[in-house]
């Protein structure tokens, strides 16, 4: 279904060659949307039939001068940027006293720390134009606690708290910030999160049976939220974390 309300917004979207980044990227374009997408690896040839209304950046979003890039690229070429969707994530499953620096580090840098050096660097333009939309990637891990997950929830959850915060500063300025909270999605991501444990396999059934529905995520479903989000069906929503997660955290 295509919500003509995004035709013509000049979108960011990172972290856009994963499942839900990639999804994403195709509805948004679908909707007439233009769109700078990023991620580590990229290319055009992975959103056929595109055209003009799709620019790619490779780049590192934990990264003060790629970010910059992934920024001036979309003004450059596009006049400007509406709306910014942070999506990048990385995950290590550990305990706090098995967490290196460096993957505690990573875990930071890349789902929080992005978020923060993103917006700083698009916030000025949406300013002066006096409206914008930004919409991050969170997690279940930002609300509540699980096995192994203390770098990745530490960094999801100081997500949702710069979310929240941002949503207080720019309110009456025209800007609206939220999340998206993702349980479980059937992506690459989840796919690397499960190899990295002893069995993948019975990890994968356990995760499915603690969703309340039964199953994991799709990730056109978390797209579709994002999507909501973005455009102006959420306009009075601002400051808030969209809990999509097949009920896990209504428990």
């Amino acid at each position: 279904m295509t919500r003509k309300g995004l035709a013509g917004h000049r979108i960011v979207v990172t972290g856009a060659a994963g499942g839900v980044g990639r999804a994403l990227v195709k509805m948004l374009l679908e909707d007439g949307a233009r769109v700078c997408a990023s991620d580590l690896k990229i290319d055009a040839g992975m959103f056929p039939g595109s055209g003009t209304s799709l620019v790619t950046v490779a780049a590192d979003v934990s990264r003060v001068a790629e970010v910059e890039t992934i920024c001036a690229t979309a003004e450059t070429e596009f006049g400007g940027v509406d709306a910014l969707v942070s999506n990048a994530g990385y995950i290590v499953s550990r305990p706090a006293h098995e967490t290196s620096d460096d993957e505690w580090d990573a875990m930071m840098n890349i789902n929080a720390r992005s978020l923060f050096l993103l917006s700083r660097r698009l916030l000025p333009g949406m300013l002066r134009q006096g409206s914008g939309v930004i919409v991050a990637t969170g997690s279940i891990s930002s609300v509540v606690g699980l096995p192994g997950q203390a770098g990745y929830a530490a960094s999801k959850g100081a997500l949702l708290q710069l979310i929240r915060a941002m949503a207080i500063d720019y309110a009456a300025l025209g800007i609206r910030v939220n999340a998206v909270g993702a349980g479980s999605i059937d992506t690459p991501f989840l796919q690397r999160y499960l190899d990295g444990l002893p069995d993948p396999a019975a990890a994968k059934r356990e995760i499915q049976a603690a969703h309340p529905m039964g199953r994991i995520g799709e990730p056109e479903e978390i797209a579709h939220a994002i999507r909501f989000l973005l455009g102006p069906e959420s306009s009075f929503v601002t400051g808030q974390i969209l809990m999509a997660d097949g009920g896990y955290s209504a428990r």
